[in-house]
């Protein structure tokens, strides 16, 4: 038997995409095979593809940065789950396809009960702003933050869960994408008709408590003057290279040194892998938020699986507002 995979033949756009078959293999002892049900398309796949990341992937291979799906097949040492399970893994790559193996000690348990679709989100988008914003800024109930790039995943995701936070926000967004960002109660901003630098200073005399960047380069530094003594800002946005990396790393590193109160941290969803107990105990509270109606992810297109080309060119448009995911058929 054979299953199918979307992969990347050489670095450039959505042309580069190529769907090619596979044998269907028997997992290796510590290993589940999982029939993908849905998947995300993110901004990391996007990076990949161009090769804008501090560890290139070779080509071929397949994007995909995480899975919910069933398990059809497990290895003999394999003892935690079963066939029939729902579960979900946190892949970086290699999710674009109809079957993914993985490390059964590395799957995440997935309730059987929402919708996939605006279950997906949750494994990275969401995942991100949870631990960005209660984790590393700890919010409080009233603090006052800004979120730069609030239209696409994970923005929406901060818009969300900060107003469930009781924060009051302000978001960084083109004119047309500002009716999503008044919705969730944040104070729009037009990145290309106003510095919300002198916007957020004649608002909040006294600065920010709290300013979450998805965006980096000069948005870093400009965004950290606005912290009031005490605030923190929390970088998530993925470097573009190893000196991009260096350069990012060294910056926060100077900024905590400097003697005025405010702080600076890099958040990466990598030491999931090296401490995987609060990224479970989070996964858990979001499924949980989503099960209770208390959270709503955005879902701009849903795509078969295996039209992943169309749906990073829709990503790359700059016109999503949320999240784009990919299906299996039969969740169409």
């Amino acid at each position: 038997m054979k299953y199918k995979s979307v992969i990347v033949t050489k670095r450039g756009g959505p042309e580069v995409f190529r769907i090619v078959e596979n044998e269907l293999r028997e997992p290796s002892a510590r290993e589940a095979r999982i029939k993908a049900l849905a998947v995300p398309v993110c901004l990391p796949d996007v990076q990949a593809r161009y090769g804008q990341s501090p560890f290139r992937l070779k080509v071929p291979f397949a994007p995909g940065y995480a899975v919910i799906g069933t398990v059809d097949a497990v290895g003999r040492d394999v003892t935690k789950f079963s066939v029939g399970d729902r579960v979900a893994a946190l892949t970086v790559y290699g999710a674009y396809a109809e079957h993914v193996y993985w490390d059964a000690e590395e799957l995440i348990p997935v309730p059987k009960g929402p919708d996939l679709a605006k279950a997906i989100p949750l494994l990275l988008n969401y995942i991100v702003a949870y631990q960005t914003m209660h984790r590393s800024a700890k919010v409080r109930a009233g603090d006052k933050v800004l979120i730069i790039g609030a239209s696409g995943g994970i923005g929406t995701a901060l818009l969300q869960l900060g107003r469930l936070a009781g924060l009051e926000m302000y978001g960084i967004a083109s004119k047309s994408k500002h009716s999503t960002l008044t919705e969730y109660g944040a104070t729009p901003i037009d990145y290309r008709t106003q510095d919300f630098v002198e916007v957020i200073r004649q608002a909040e005399p006294d600065g920010l408590d709290a300013v979450f960047d998805g965006m980096g380069g000069d948005y870093f530094k400009r965004g950290y003057l606005l912290l009031r003594r005490g605030g923190k800002l929390v970088c998530y946005g993925n470097p573009l290279g190893i000196s991009s990396t260096l350069k990012l790393l060294g910056q926060t590193v100077l900024y905590n040194l400097l003697p005025n109160g405010k702080s600076a941290a890099v958040y990466g969803t990598g030491i999931s892998r090296f401490n995987r107990r609060p990224f479970l105990e989070d996964w858990d509270t979001l499924f949980k938020l989503l099960e209770e109606g208390k959270i709503d992810p955005v879902i701009a297109a849903r795509f078969p699986i295996l039209e992943a080309a169309q749906a990073n060119a829709l990503l790359e448009s700059g016109q999503v507002v949320g999240n784009i995911v990919l299906l299996a058929p039969e969740l169409l």
